[in-house]
């Protein structure tokens, strides 16, 4: 049998089959090189995913990794604020010994502002002795690399409940100053409450959180 070559059709018609299939591939090879986190919103929730992980695991170089040279981290204590290699020296003892912490995200909101480049986010955790907390913070984009500018650890409280915390709160910051008092009932709270909305004369206006006592201006 012989079989006959066939030569490739050079014609202008011939030229005109193949282009749709030569569209196809040039698409299809723009679509490979694009980012997998074209989503800039998707981009910063894999990031927080990726930061409580390694938090979990006590991987303290991709947990370092995820967070901006100046990070600010604020714990659930009003006396918890590191900074930057501050806030690396207190977390590595404990991930350098297995112990990291494990927060797991339930619910997240994500804001990206105008520019493309800085996130805010907040979102509902669960711990196992705490149960549910609240994180909120700050994203940058640092290169290709979204990373956690601020972080804001809290325990959010029930309003049935808020009162009674309160006044544990204020009784510890009594007996951690020297000072005596009565504990302050729910009338005298919803009073408080009340008085902390209103605009104040003096200079220092700050308060602390449901109570009436001037937080050390």
């Amino acid at each position: 049998m012989v079989v006959m070559s066939q030569r490739p059709d050079t014609t202008v018609s011939g030229c005109r089959r193949r282009a749709p299939l030569l569209a196809w591939i040039i698409g299809a090879l723009l679509l490979a090189g694009t980012p997998a986190h074209a989503d800039p919103v998707e981009a910063v929730e894999q990031a927080l995913d990726a930061f409580h992980d390694a938090a979990a695991r006590a991987d303290f170089n991709a947990y370092s990794g995820l967070m901006t040279r100046e990070v600010v981290f604020l714990g659930t204590d009003a006396t918890e604020r590191w900074q930057g290699d501050a806030f690396r020296a207190f977390a590595r003892p404990y991930f350098d010994e297995g112990k990291g912490w494990t927060y797991l995200p339930q619910e997240r909101h994500v804001d990206l502002l105008p520019g493309g480049e800085v996130a805010l986010f907040d979102e509902l955790l669960s711990h196992a002795r705490l149960g549910t907390c609240r994180g909120s913070g700050m994203m940058i984009l640092d290169g290709a690399q979204w990373k956690v500018a601020q972080y804001n650890l809290s325990v959010p409280i029930p309003n049935a409940l808020v009162e009674g915390v309160a006044q544990q709160i204020v009784a510890s910051e009594s007996a951690q100053s020297g000072e005596t008092g009565t504990p302050v009932d729910a009338a005298q709270m919803d009073e408080d409450v009340s008085e902390t909305s209103r605009p104040k004369s003096d200079k220092c206006g700050r308060k602390r959180h449901k109570t009436n006592t001037k937080a050390g201006c």
